[in-house]
């Protein structure tokens, strides 16, 4: 029995040519009978799926090319029992008009099996401007909460344990003083910073390709970043100082093969910046996280995510030298696709996004970020909120698919995508090195083109019909949405310019001159910049007095016609 159950599974030689007779004697017959509904089938990102995949679609030994799950090459997952052991961070991205009602968010969020905090700032925030400031006005709380001092961080996480909550802060151009912030207001409260643990995303090589908000030319901007990093590295041991982010570059238009690419061209530079600042590889490593989107091409997605694991595991061993598995891993959080997103008959996105979520999981995700269904219209409500949340919580505990390790490990048609894009994505980032790297290629417009391009090609697609985006250009309905829209209330703008007057009128005004002198002067040296910047929060210092403070050093970056 043994040995016909061995024979019966046949050679490589065996299985070819019984392909070739099951093409020519039962496929194409049937083919030709019910013809397929389109002349070729692609993924989301242009790849071209096959009509079925079989052993031979399989390349490279099974141990250097999959592996077991917590061991190189980490394509089968960074933690040898994933969820079996514990379930992903469920954490829900928040935050808008006022600290207060920011916090009465978070609240609302974690008493309903939140397991992270995730904040969203408002665009002037971001950009580094005070609410008072001209370029504010019309802004502020808008898509994100207002923050300029260390008193509204108090009032943003009051009743919070910052010793037990991992929060997540999406925050770039503005990172440094937004966590000198978090770690003021953790001394503050007599919290070691040692028990501090979150993220803050601090990738400002992708808001000069895909979002735009930056303040510094490039070499000072990774200056700060590499501060940030070695501040961390030296304080912070439980931080994730960068997550290097994906996301937006997809959302910019990008294919799954760019995200991953352009990701990690991101990455190594980063990497090289603190290298060349001295720091230990070993050390820093560890605390790097990325941030992936979770798009609606299952299957692509979740070969996407385990690509970016082996493929990241051999940049950090091969070119960097680390030997550590914990140095090598590719930790990462997903969110589901905002792009993907629609504004008519927004009730369908509840699929969309229960299919992201989905891939995210079956990808081996770390923390996770469900978009709600009224997002392609405002920010979501308390109710929409929540269904996004049990969105996670469902495929969590009711679907099964948390209980086994790397479920669609194996599957002929994963492992082929698999390999796929780890090897169109090396091509991308050979290309990038032979340019001199990720910022001269973004310098040069080089990834900006190839986004843009990609995202034209995909507009074309939906514009003719090719693709089809359920009720935007196929079964359309013309009513207009009957959802309730949360609305910022326009009295937002006017309290978070009093609590900015009262700041200044109590506050030491030698003590922040001063401060602002001792950084000024800082930043006209190597000097790391963090503790001073901590220093300027302590004696409340605006969040845009200290941006304007490094601006006067560091200059401001303006975009170059034509990229």
């Amino acid at each position: 029995m043994a040995d016909d159950q061995r024979g019966s599974h046949g050679t490589e030689a065996d299985i070819a040519a019984a392909r070739r007779r099951w093409e020519e004697e039962v496929f194409e017959p049937a083919r030709q009978r019910a013809p397929e509904r389109r002349a070729s089938f692609r993924t989301l990102s242009g790849i071209v799926v096959e009509p079925l995949y079989d052993p031979s679609t399989q390349h490279g030994p099974y141990l250097e090319r999959l592996g077991f799950p917590g061991q190189y090459p980490f394509t089968r997952g960074v933690q040898p029992t994933m969820y079996r052991g514990r379930l992903w961070t469920m954490r829900q991205y928040a935050g808008y008009a006022t600290a207060e009602e920011s916090n009465r968010r978070f609240r609302y969020l974690l008493s309903q099996g939140q397991t992270g905090l995730s904040v969203a700032f408002d665009l002037p925030t971001q950009m580094g401007y005070d609410p008072d400031h001209p370029l504010a006005e019309g802004e502020v709380g808008k898509v994100g909460v207002s923050i300029s001092s260390l008193e509204d961080m108090e009032r943003l996480f009051d009743g919070i344990p910052l010793d037990r909550v991992s929060t997540s802060m999406t925050i770039n151009a503005t990172a440094p003083i937004l966590l000198a912030m978090y770690v003021a207001l953790a001394r503050r409260r007599g919290i070691p910073l040692d028990r501090l643990a979150g993220t803050v995303q601090n990738d400002i090589l992708k808001e000069y390709i895909a979002r735009g908000t930056y303040i510094y030319p490039p070499g000072p901007s990774l200056r700060l970043v590499t501060d940030t990093i070695a501040y961390a590295v030296e304080h912070l041991p439980r931080w994730n100082p960068i997550s290097i982010s994906g996301y937006h570059i997809r959302e910019a238009g990008a294919t799954a093969v760019q995200e991953v690419a352009f990701t990690f061209a991101n990455a190594i530079a980063y990497i090289q910046c603190a290298v060349e600042r001295g720091l230990d590889v070993e050390r820093f490593a560890p605390r790097l996280s990325f941030f992936f989107n979770a798009h609606l091409d299952l299957f692509e997605e979740v070969a996407k995510f385990r690509a970016a694991r082996r493929l990241w595991a051999w940049i950090m061993r091969e070119r960097f030298g680390a030997r550590s598995p914990r140095a090598q891993m590719l930790r990462f959080h997903a969110q589901t696709a905002g792009c993907s997103l629609t504004a008519q008959q927004p009730e369908n996105n509840i699929v969309r996004t229960t299919i992201e979520a989905l891939a995210a999981v079956l990808g081996g995700c770390q923390s996770l970020h469900t978009n709600a269904l009224d997002e392609a219209l405002a920010l979501p409500t308390e109710q929409t909120a929540r269904i996004a949340l049990r969105t996670q919580q469902i495929i969590a505990f009711e679907s099964g698919v948390a209980n086994t390790i790397d479920p669609l490990g194996g599957s002929y048609f994963v492992e082929s995508l698999t390999d796929r894009i780890e090897a169109e994505a090396r091509r991308y980032l050979d290309e990038i090195d032979r340019m001199g790297g990720a910022l001269r290629a973004i310098e040069t417009g080089y990834i900006q083109r190839e986004i843009a391009e990609s995202a034209y090609r995909y507009q074309q697609q939906v514009e003719s019909g090719e693709t089809v985006i359920v009720g935007v250009n196929r079964f359309t309905d013309d009513a207009a949405p009957r959802i309730e829209i949360l609305k910022v209330d326009p009295a937002v703008a006017a309290a978070r310019l009093e609590h900015l007057r009262a700041l200044r009128r109590r506050r030491d005004r030698g003590a922040v001159r001063a401060a602002l002198a001792e950084l000024e002067a800082a930043a006209r040296t190597g000097e790391n910049l963090l503790e001073p910047i901590i220093v300027c929060v302590e004696h409340d210092c605006t969040l845009g007095e200290i941006a304007d403070c490094l601006r006067g050093v560091l200059g401001e970056h303006r975009e170059r016609a034509g990229i």
